[in-house]
């Protein structure tokens, strides 16, 4: 308070000069984003700009004190794009997170059904971020789902996707209801509680009319199947752009290897530049696992089970960045896997993950 009375000292003493002055124009403050009935006495005649950039200045604790003072005060410092600027600016484990989660373009993360529930806070999220969780992931895939929390690294579960809730005939709204009704229950969470983030498998590439309805129907069948179980908040949103997100950037280039395509998609400020083109390649997950299985029969390594080539796959397998020049390194390597032993891998370690650059490889 001592910084805001220092400050309007000044423009006070500069204000009533002004008035004084008949042959100077009058200057004529920005509104207030406060309504009529609430006032801050002295500090009315600040825009309303101005009082936010201070308040980003002072810091979170200031803002939550000035919340306290009174309504009208509360009304300014509970304003969430001065939380989700405080968010934004964390430096903890949650920076990416929120990130993705208050970087859309809209400016607000989330779609909420307002007739329903109040307007989403970040001023609480802000205060309970060491406490709750935060939003619950669902991210969806062509071969399976994984759900989890986003204040954690690591998925809770997985589940199979929502093609697979349903016979073949159901409406995409029982499946997708059945599909995250499993999920809410698996994760011992009630829907009304959290907001939830969906991400969106890439699918219909194109920019056809016939695409763009596609992908409107199933956001807003998604939507509309979450707002039916109560769920507070919902942001849908593709793969690409979150894994953009992730690392605090709305524009690039995201290379998404999928469960069975890799494409390589354009993002302009969190926007697929379809028009540009998505470009698609028939290799994925699914095909490096097949190639791996393959080079370690050649190799005369048993194993038991597909699960045993992908869980090596994805805990011995790295790309090289000089693929002839690691051949002639010493790559070799061992993990064991539960329930079959311990196996051991070489040149495999990395030849499997060239066939993304080199098909020609694996035959493709």
């Amino acid at each position: 308070m001592l910084f805001l009375r220092k400050l309007w000292g000044p423009l006070s003493s500069r204000s009533c000069a002004n008035s004084d002055s008949s042959d100077r124009p009058r200057v004529v403050s920005s509104p207030s984003p406060l309504s009529s009935s609430l006032s801050l006495g002295a500090f009315d005649h600040i825009p309303s700009d101005v009082l936010m950039q201070i308040l980003r200045l002072l810091g979170p604790k200031e803002a939550m004190k000035l919340s306290l003072v009174c309504k009208s005060w509360y009304s300014l410092a509970s304003d969430n794009r001065l939380w989700i600027f405080f968010l934004q600016k964390q430096q903890d484990s949650w920076d990416s997170i929120f990130f993705a989660e208050t970087s859309l373009r809209s400016s607000y993360p989330f779609l909420t059904f307002s007739t329903q529930t109040p307007e989403l806070s970040f001023m609480r999220i802000y205060s309970k971020r060491a406490q709750v969780p935060g939003s619950v992931i669902i991210d969806g895939g062509s071969g399976y789902c994984k759900f989890g929390w986003s204040k954690y690294a690591c998925p809770s579960g997985r589940s199979a996707t929502f093609v697979e809730f349903g016979n073949i005939e159901s409406p995409m709204y029982s499946r997708l209801r059945h599909f995250y009704a499993t999920i809410y229950n698996r994760m011992q969470v009630k829907p009304s509680t959290q907001p939830v983030v969906v991400s969106l498998p890439l699918c219909h590439y194109d920019d056809t009319e016939s695409a763009r309805a596609s992908r409107r129907q199933l956001k807003d069948t998604i939507h509309t199947a979450l707002f039916d179980m109560n769920v507070p908040a919902v942001c849908a949103i593709n793969q690409a752009t979150l894994a953009l997100y992730a690392a605090q950037r709305t524009s690039g280039i995201v290379v998404n290897i999928g469960f069975q395509v890799t494409s390589v998609v354009p993002i302009l400020h969190g926007k697929v530049m379809r028009k540009l083109g998505v470009e698609v390649v028939g290799l994925g997950a699914l095909k490096l696992t097949g190639f791996l299985r393959e080079l370690m029969r050649r190799n005369n390594i048993t194993f038991a089970s597909l699960y045993t080539v992908r869980t090596l796959k994805e805990m011995l397998c790295y790309v090289a960045a000089d693929y002839e020049a690691e051949l002639s390194k010493d790559t070799e390597a061992s993990y064991e896997v539960a329930g079959e032993g311990c196996f051991t891998l070489s040149e495999e370690r990395f030849q499997t993950g060239e066939i993304l650059f080199q098909p020609r490889i694996a035959g493709v």
